[in-house]
Formats: C-alpha cells, sequence, structure tokens
C-alpha cells in the first residue's frame, strides 16, 4: 500500500516515513527542500533498508501532484507540507498563508481528481490560542490562534471539515500536535532546520555543540512555574507512531475527527534546558530576553481521545528527548 508523504523530508515528515516503512507501507515523497535537505532520504533508507520514491517539489504545483498520481496508485496522504514558525510567520503572514493554504487545496484538488480519500492531517496545538483551562482538550472551542502560523491550521482544518461534510465518503484525522522534539536513536535523522533555528531544541542543540555562544529564553514574567513558558514536549519518534495509528484509523474508514497528540506533562523552558545539561552532562549558557510575538505562557494536551480511539500513548519521558537530540547533533557534526 502506498502512502504519499508530502513534506516527507521534513523533521516529523522523515520520522513517520521511517514508521510507515517499519509497518510495511511503501513511501512516496514529495518535499521542495526549502527547509530540509535532500540526503534525509538516503538515511531513511539506511535506517528502515528499505526504498523510497522521491520527488523534489513543491505541493502548490499541481502538475507535479498529477504526476505522482498518475504513476503510483497512492492508498492515503499524509499531509506535513508548510512553513512552521510561529515568529517568522508574525514577521511575513502573507507568505505562511500563501505557501501553506495554497498547497492545501492544490493537494486536494487532485486527491479528488485521483478519488483518493484519505487524508492525515499535520495540524498543531496553536489552533488553540490561549487556552481557557488546561490540560487542553479536542472540543475546547477554536477561534482564533495568536500566529499567522496557527490560523493557517484553523482555516486548513476548517477546510478538510468543509470537504468531508461536501462528501463523507472523505476519511480525515487531524492532528493537533504539541511540541516535538528528540530524534532518531540511530543518529541519523533529526530536527535539523537550514538557518537560525525558530524552535527551542535545535537552539539548545546549536549552542551545547558551540556553533551558538548562549540561547535566548523569551520571557521569564509568565505565570508559570519559573516564569519561562511550559509546553508540552513529546518524542518525536512517538509523534510519528501515533500518525501510523491515526492512518489505520483513516483507513478503516472512520469519516473525520480531531485528536491531540502530546504526552499531557508540561514542561517549562528552564526545566527542558536542565533535563538537557543534566542528562548530557553538558552547559548551556543562556539570556533572558524579551517576550517573543506571538507566544503563550502554558500548553499541555489532554491525549485521553487518542488513547482510547486511536490505541495510542507516548512512551519516551524527556530523557530520552535530549538525550536523543544532543545525539543526532553529534552525529551530524
Amino acid at each position: 500500500m502506498k502512502i504519499l508523504v508530502t513534506g516527507g523530508t521534513g523533521y516529523i515528515g522523515s520520522h513517520t516515513a521511517v514508521e510507515l516503512l517499519n509497518n510495511n507501507y511503501e513511501v512516496v515523497i514529495i518535499d521542495n527542500l526549502y527547509n530540509s535537505k535532500r540526503d534525509v532520504v538516503d538515511k531513511i533508507e539506511k535506517i528502515t533498508g528499505k526504498s523510497v520514491v522521491f520527488y523534489e517539489g513543491d505541493v502548490c504545483d499541481k502538475e507535479l501532484l498529477r504526476r505522482i498520481f498518475t504513476e503510483h496508485k497512492i492508498a492515503a496522504v499524509m499531509h506535513f507540507a508548510g512553513y512552521k514558525a510561529v515568529g517568522e510567520s508574525v514577521k511575513k503572514p502573507i507568505m505562511y498563508y500563501r505557501n501553506n493554504i495554497d498547497s492545501t487545496l492544490s493537494l486536494c484538488e487532485v486527491m479528488n481528481e485521483f478519488n483518493v480519500k484519505n487524508l492525515v492531517f499535520s495540524s498543531s496545538a496553536t489552533v488553540y490560542g490561549t487556552p481557557k483551562s488546561l490540560p487542553i482538550k479536542e472540543d475546547f472551542e477554536v477561534t482564533h490562534a495568536t500566529n499567522p502560523y496557527g490560523e493557517t491550521k484553523i482555516m486548513i482544518e476548517r477546510i478538510l471539515s468543509d470537504l468531508y461534510y461536501s462528501d463523507n465518503s472523505y476519511n480525515i484525522a487531524l492532528l493537533r500536535y504539541f511540541n516535538p522534539i528528540g530524534a532518531h536513536k540511530s543518529g541519523l535523522i533529526g530536527e535539523s532546520p537550514n538557518d537560525i533555528p525558530n524552535n527551542l531544541m535545535p537552539y539548545i542543540v546549536k549552542v551545547a555543540t558551540c556553533e551558538l555562544k548562549e540561547l535566548s529564553v523569551f520571557g521569564n514574567d509568565y505565570d508559570t512555574i519559573d516564569g519561562t513558558g511550559v509546553r508540552d514536549y513529546i518524542h518525536v519518534v512517538d509523534l510519528a507512531r501515533g500518525h501510523i495509528k491515526a492512518l489505520e484509523w483513516v483507513l478503516s474508514k472512520k469519516g473525520i475527527d480531531v485528536f491531540n497528540l502530546g504526552t499531557g506533562n508540561g514542561y517549562s523552558v528552564l526545566e527542558l534546558v536542565e533535563a538537557f545539561k543534566k542528562y548530557n552532562n553538558i552547559d548551556v549558557p543562556y539570556k533572558i530576553v524579551g517576550r517573543r510575538e506571538g507566544d503563550i505562557a502554558s500548553c499541555y494536551a489532554d491525549v485521553s481521545k487518542a488513547k482510547d480511539v486511536l490505541n495510542w500513548t507516548a512512551e519516551f519521558g524527556i530523557e530520552d528527548m535530549v538525550k536523543d537530540s544532543y545525539n543526532f547533533a553529534k552525529n551530524s557534526k
């Protein structure tokens, strides 16, 4: 069974491609390499001992999508492709709206042409905006996010919901995930942004490996345990396995639903930094700077629905997350 993975050389897409291959699915990847590298395909193949079909190109390119769907009998699509940095989205909103929404519309149009009706969508906990209470449940009202990146995810969720209600032969899982960190145990793939990292863990890693002088911690005046932002960090391999469970759910013709993927535990920025220092026995100098636009104080998930419906729970703890992140960084040097 062939699965099309858009954004499959990216951080979460590449780990999910590995899990797909480990579960005997065939994988076709499309990625424009905007924030990833071509050699990730070779690393996926090395880890799994299986081959991947790779197309370099943009999901906005409907002709390329048509070529892929013509050359392969695609059973389902996992849609990761999109820009994903909160801070950058505040500075470049039009770029985010254009790319993230256009690519999804193009993908849906071509899927419809080829009668492919199974989709797993990479959404985000940013859709919840500033939550009214914690932990965050899937039935919380989603009205507006605190940044354009989150807004694109809300819009795409609505587009896909409207698509389902116009044609209920679609099967769509909307996965709202929290904060993926960590890397594959092999140290071959991990989070490797092409320029200055926007996410916390690659930033910590670049300081630990002396590529950057110090970590900037955005704000220490939030109403949290130590004043720094609290997030639900989840190991990327756990997250990838959650996608396999969601794919199985989609392929069993369940309609449309939304699932939180997280651990249900919140850690502050400084707690994560301290865990990294402790488990890797290395210093991470940091400085406190002003809050970053679009950030909220705390965010962690109620994950009971994914457990009950998808039979999925996260297995890795914070120690694995920080060790695997550093192991990948050392392997990449």
